[in-house]
């Protein structure tokens, strides 16, 4: 029997009812009178000087309110380095991607500003475009940006190279002696790996609505992974102070990191400045995939040593990760903590850049640079299993990490459950059984998400009538509110319809760190359980007072305070909160939690996967899928569940069929017709296997979730293509085309 009563139970979400029932308010749900219609003005070109550019036109044309350059940007007057904040919305002398904005028009249809954007006038002069990452590491290369300079971070101190280059970051991490290693090693591989550009597919094109008030505040209504970085990121866009711009959340259909970035928000409160009047904007699909940001391409050479017993004694990975055209994301800070971690290797070498290129930048996506990595990695552990004659899963379980192992970036692992979670799937496998048929292959891989941590606060208002308002300043883009809202309930021993969730604006709600990294419920959880001991202490206090004893000797359990000495002597939560108003005159109690940041819960995911390929048109079909993961302890399995099979669906779209399809750096598949992800059909039911280890950090034994499952995915569809097929794919994606080519070279050899 549970030791809870609301943690760990199967609970619908706490906002299905109007999700399903279309009340959920979305940023194109909200409407505003007299509001006007803006659009952008695309640059065809991957990398072109702006030679003439007139708006005269556009501004006449009747119906136009607003139309705005980079010249109109307040917050271009002190031009800088680059930054995440200081990225320009609006192409200023040149434009360094196909797709990036140059002008903005406002206008009181879609229709006329469209026919605006037609009648601006631009003349550009094409420059020679930087497409490949390899190329652009080198001297002779064009620059992306001529001020950019390369910021080296290494295991020692950072620094800075005074040339400038395309290479944004470098990272290098070193760990025991890499030559020695190599040496001690009886089989040394090594191996290069690509990976292409993929979209996030999130349902929900981006969207907002600006307003300006009297006193010059700016309001905006959008979806973002963090209200208040995006307030930050628009404050500085519109030179206004950050108590000048106002966020208010609403619904978001789908992130997975791409809604940290805000393409329209920015330009709409722009717009809304110049026009004097409410401004609405949408993205459609088309722009979406041209000015997202999705994840990078990435070249990476794996090389390996390990005895004839398996034992692994030295590693390298050189990693290459296309940024695209702006530095929005460091590549390198997540490799660093998450290639080569899972197991015990006692030498290892990590060096990773991030390269710019006349491409759409690339930034975070599910697990930002591990899937690309682990898709190397864990490929490369499978030709070396194959090499010993060893099962792959027991070379893993092998070379697991354990409690007190180092990592790369020297960290000292606490409790983990890798063992744990290898062992669950060798369980699983074994009953499964071996899979029979022709062409047909099963593939395992392992994921480990090194996780983070970000500041929250929490606040909780108890309502007289025994409920409480639970008060977030995160948006909720993965089930999140639900799981705290659980955590709350158990807590204050409430049932969880008594707990109502409010997702604060700027203004008014408490502040959070961005919605990131699987850190969203892991890190909230310490700071609502906080607030939920502040909760509990006082009305503790107001207990004593009832009972007329001192605040310790009053204990909560199971909804009630009670006289430790005489538990007869009390009274349920729900009583004593609708007597405060009552009977103390004190008002409501709040409680405050907050979290400034604690260390990491890392996790590992192992992935089983059977696929079966037709060898006349190399269409590869997932029969069956199969995940094992560590998460610590379980607050709500049913939206685990759906975390991790969401995970997997992404990662065989990547694997299997999407890409980003250049030419001349143009994005050539901009309609989900010819950007083909996976639908129904293509994905089988996923086993969901649930290991609880509980991390010793944050309450509850929480691990990070959303993010790991994606990590293996890549390289798991790939080791079982291998195993139905003997031809080993090193570049993603494995479309027909590609595994019928292969298959055919393969034959004839």
């Amino acid at each position: 029997m549970s030791e809870y009563s609301v943690v760990g139970k199967r609970l619908p979400r706490v906002d299905a009812l109007e999700k399903v029932t279309g009340e959920a308010v979305f940023s194109v749900d909200v409407s505003l009178p007299n509001m006007i219609h803006g659009k952008v003005l695309r640059s065809p070109h991957a990398h072109a000087a702006v030679v003439r550019l007139d708006v005269t036109k556009a501004r006449t044309l009747d119906g136009v309110l607003a139309v705005v350059t980079a010249s109109d940007v307040p917050g271009y007057k002190n031009r800088g380095e680059l930054s995440f904040t200081q990225l320009p919305h609006l192409a200023r002398d040149k434009v360094v991607y196909a797709g990036q904005p140059v002008a903005a028009v406002a206008a009181v249809s879609v229709e006329i500003a469209e026919k605006a954007l037609d009648l601006i006038e631009i003349d550009y002069e094409e420059l020679p475009p930087v497409l490949d990452p390899l190329e652009a590491t080198q001297p002779s290369s064009p620059l992306v940006h001529d001020i950019l300079r390369t910021n080296i971070i290494t295991d020692s101190q950072p620094d800075r190279d005074d040339k400038r280059s395309n290479v944004a970051y470098h990272f290098k991490i070193n760990k025991g002696d890499l030559e020695a290693g190599f040496n001690e090693a009886d089989i040394i591989l090594e191996n290069t790996y690509r990976t292409q550009k993929v979209n996030h597919g999130f349902i929900e094109p981006f969207a907002a609505v600006a307003s300006v008030d009297k006193a010059g505040k700016v309001t905006v209504w959008t979806h973002s992974q963090g209200l208040f970085t995006a307030r930050q990121m628009i404050a500085h866009f519109l030179a206004l102070p950050t108590s000048q711009v106002k966020l208010v959340p609403v619904e978001i259909g789908g992130g997975f990191g791409g809604k940290t970035y805000q393409p329209v928000a920015p330009l709409c409160g722009l717009l809304a400045m110049k026009s004097g009047r409410p401004v609405r904007m949408e993205m459609t699909r088309d722009e979406v995939i041209k000015d997202s940001r999705p994840a990078a391409e990435s070249i990476v050479t794996i090389k390996m040593g390990v005895t004839r017993k398996g034992l692994i004694t030295a590693a390298s990975a050189s990693l290459i990760y296309d940024s695209g055209a702006y530095p929005e994301m460091s590549h390198g800070m997540f490799t660093s903590g998450n290639v080569l971690c899972q197991y015990k290797i006692p030498n290892v070498s990590i060096d990773t850049k991030d390269v710019l290129t006349n491409k759409v930048p690339s930034a975070y996506y599910r697990a930002p640079a591990t899937p690309q990595a682990h898709f190397a990695m864990e490929s490369h552990l499978d030709i070396i299993a194959e090499t010993l004659d060893m099962n792959p899963l027991q070379l893993r379980i092998l070379n697991a990490a354990e409690e007190g192992d180092t990592q790369p970036n020297g960290e000292v692992f606490s409790r983990v459950g890798f063992k744990e979670t290898l062992e669950r799937m060798v369980d699983y496998l074994q009953i499964k059984g071996k899979l029979e048929g022709k062409n047909r292959g099963r593939g395992i891989a392992c994921g480990f998400w090194h996780g983070g941590s970000g500041g929250f606060g929490v606040y909780i208002n108890v309502n007289n009538d025994g409920s409480v308002n639970l008060v977030l300043g995160v948006t909720d883009i993965s089930g999140s509110r639900t799981s705290i809202a659980q955590i709350v309930a158990e807590e204050l021993g409430l049932p969880l319809d008594q707990v109502k969730v409010v997702i604060g604006d700027t203004e008014t709600g408490p502040w959070g760190s961005n919605s990131v990294g699987s850190l969203t419920v892991y890190s909230l959880s310490t700071a609502a359980y906080r607030a939920c001991q502040d909760v509990k202490a006082q009305l503790s206090s107001l207990a004593a007072k009832r009972f007329e004893v001192d605040p310790s000797e009053i204990e909560f359990s199971k909804g009630l305070f009670q006289v430790k000495a005489n538990t007869e002597k009390s009274i349920s939560f729900t009583d004593l909160a609708r007597s405060t108003a009552v009977i103390f005159g004190k008002g409501p109690v709040l409680g405050r939690g907050t979290l400034d940041g604690m260390p990491p819960a890392p996790t590992l995911s192992v992935h089983a996967v059977d696929v079966e390929v037709d060898d006349e048109t190399g269409k590869v079909r997932v029969i069956s899928y199969a995940v094992a993961q560590d998460v610590g302890r379980a607050i709500n399995p049913l939206s685990i569940e759906g975390q991790i099979q969401g995970a997997v669906t992404q990662g065989i779209g990547w694997a299997l069929m999407e890409e980003y399809i250049f030419e001349k750096g143009v994005v050539q598949n901009t309609t989900l017709l010819d950007y083909r992800m996976p639908t129904a059909t293509d994905v089988p039911m996923i086993d969901v296997m649930i290991v609880e280890v509980p991390s010793p950090r944050g309450v509850y034994g929480l691990r990070h979730v959303g993010e790991p499952p994606m990590v293996p995915t890549l390289a798991a569809v790939a080791n079982a293509v291998y195993n139905a097929t003997g031809v080993r794919f090193k570049e993603l994606p494995m479309t027909p085309e590609v595994v019928l080519n292969g298959m055919k070279q393969h034959d004839e050899t």
